[in-house]
């Protein structure tokens, strides 16, 4: 059944990357702040796709879609839409399977670049044919940290970087890329930007939590979260530290 769910998510990240080939126009949709003109194209293609798979969706663009049954598909369809909007080749199609036990099937896909990122829960975590493994960092002195939001000071990284794509970012902790990833910002992410990035992390051998300690695996879309994820359990515990002494 996974695999069915993987190739799935395969072909709508296919479809969703051809949507966007032949988007012309990456202005904002006027609906609301922060949505463009390209989100709500991207997410037609998901919904109708999950709809005929008879699936429940959660999405960043369109909410909650229940369908009957404990699974859903959490879905942000373009994570990453201002990036893209300024052509900036760090967006992507993040879609995660939820069942009872928890995040099942994951996919990330770079729509710029088609690096795609997957995990099946037990089964690792891979891009394409290459298994995933974070890195060996325990040391915050040592290591290269990505970040979301503006932090209020320098927290003892090595080298830090801001890419704009969560989905992606955890990615590259479950990759070895980066060594750890810290939300600055307060709550400012749903559940769509993270959970098949968790998924991918955690089968890399990578933890990611919330850092005030609360459920990552929502499914409400009015809930938000502030992701910390590092590479190595000694390195967590020292990104805790440092981001728990500011809100």
């Amino acid at each position: 059944m996974y695999q069915d769910v993987l190739a799935l998510f395969a072909s709508i990240a296919d479809a969703v990357g051809e949507s966007l080939r032949e988007v012309s126009d990456w202005g904002p949709s006027g609906l609301r702040d922060g949505q463009y003109g390209a989100d709500l194209v991207a997410d037609r293609i998901v919904l109708e796709a999950l709809a005929e798979a008879g699936l429940s969706a959660l999405s960043e663009e369109s909410g909650l879609t229940v369908r009957g049954g404990d699974a859903m598909v959490i879905v942000d369809p373009l994570d990453g839409s201002t990036n893209a909007s300024h052509g900036v080749p760090w967006y992507a199609t993040s879609l995660c399977l939820a069942d009872e036990h928890g995040a099942a099937v994951g996919l990330v896909r770079n729509q710029a670049s088609g690096v795609t990122y997957t995990a099946v829960r037990g089964g690792g975590a891979w891009c394409g044919s290459v298994q995933l493994s974070a890195s060996p960092c325990e040391d915050l002195a040592d290591a290269f940290i990505g970040l979301s939001g503006l932090p209020p000071r320098h927290l003892g990284w090595r080298q830090f970087r801001a890419f704009g794509a969560v989905a992606l970012d955890l990615c590259l902790v479950a990759s070895g890329g980066l060594d750890g990833f810290i939300d600055c910002s307060v709550d400012a992410h749903g559940v769509w930007d993270y959970a098949a990035g968790v998924l991918i992390c955690h089968e890399a051998g990578a933890s990611v939590v919330d850092a005030q300690g609360r459920d990552l695996l929502v499914r409400d879309p009015a809930l938000r979260r502030t992701p910390v994820a590092a590479a190595r359990p000694e390195l967590l515990a020292q990104m805790l530290a440092v981001r728990t002494t500011f809100a």
